[in-house]
């Protein structure tokens, strides 16, 4: 049924969404952010579904936009390149409104929109080698659609010390940074998420789906005026010369011209 991702339910209800690129690393592509977002409506709507693990398959958990989605970006004009910032904010959105609880199973590195995806998630385990990182700004282009979702988890102040510079980070300063809940070695990760699953299992669906519909209210859910802007932003972000000169580089295996 879908092309990028698989999604595997147990008899008790435990489904695993898996990113399904290995080749790309699970980077997402068009057809990604529309088998998610699919994905997600069809997870909600069934009722058997108790719990959700979002995980990706190979050694990366998704290393953000794939590159040849963003030169197709490149040649694009700004209101089809809105239209994909938008794809990207209702993937985001799907899964951060999913009425089941949504546990990260992070096994790998995640950058720009994958930490965007985990960000997302009601809760985030990773292993402990991975690295993270916003990777944006040194194409010329900022992490803006899943800002709402990031800064709602990480809070203003810690997103500052990572959102803008592009650095890589590890799996302990992202547990420090809010991104993840904990990090364990990759042989303990499998019984790390099985221990965030199981009490679910014993509550209320209903009362699940309700307890964490309230919790994205009383904290402040991403609004439409914010989802917006961050499409606006990256929209006009990618008018900009720097963009065109970022990618442009990335392309021709040259540094940018911002780069010592």
């Amino acid at each position: 049924m879908f092309e990028t991702i698989t999604i595997e339910t147990d008899a008790r209800g435990v489904a695993t969404l898996t990113l399904n690129r290995v080749e790309k690393h699970n980077a997402m592509s068009a057809q990604m952010l529309a088998d998610l977002t699919d994905a997600a409506a069809q997870l909600g709507a069934d009722e058997a579904v108790r719990v959700v693990v979002l995980t990706g398959a190979g050694k990366s958990f998704c290393a953000g936009g794939d590159l040849e989605w963003m030169r197709a970006q490149r040649d694009m004009d700004a209101p089809t390149r809105s239209a994909e910032a938008g794809k990207l904010a209702a993937m985001l959105g799907a899964l951060n409104s999913l009425p089941k609880p949504l546990i990260g199973k992070v096994q790998g590195n995640a950058f720009g929109g994958g930490v965007g995806m985990a960000s997302v998630c009601d809760v985030a385990i990773g292993v402990d080698s991975l690295k993270m990182g916003f990777t944006e700004t040194r194409l010329g282009i900022i992490p803006a659609t899943i800002g709402p979702y990031v800064i709602a988890r990480m809070g203003e102040g810690p997103a500052r010390r990572v959102f803008m510079s592009a650095r890589l980070f590890g799996a302990a300063e992202a547990v420090d940074l809010g991104l993840l809940a904990r990090s364990v070695a990759a042989d303990e990760l499998d019984a790390a998420v099985e221990a965030e699953v199981v009490p679910y299992l014993s509550c209320a669906p209903g009362a699940v789906a309700a307890a964490k519909a309230l919790a994205l209210e009383l904290g402040g859910a991403a609004s439409e005026a914010a989802v917006a802007l961050s499409i606006k932003a990256l929209a006009e972000r990618w008018e900009t010369e720097e963009a065109a000169e970022g990618i442009g580089a990335f392309f021709d295996k040259r540094k940018a011209a911002w780069m010592g």
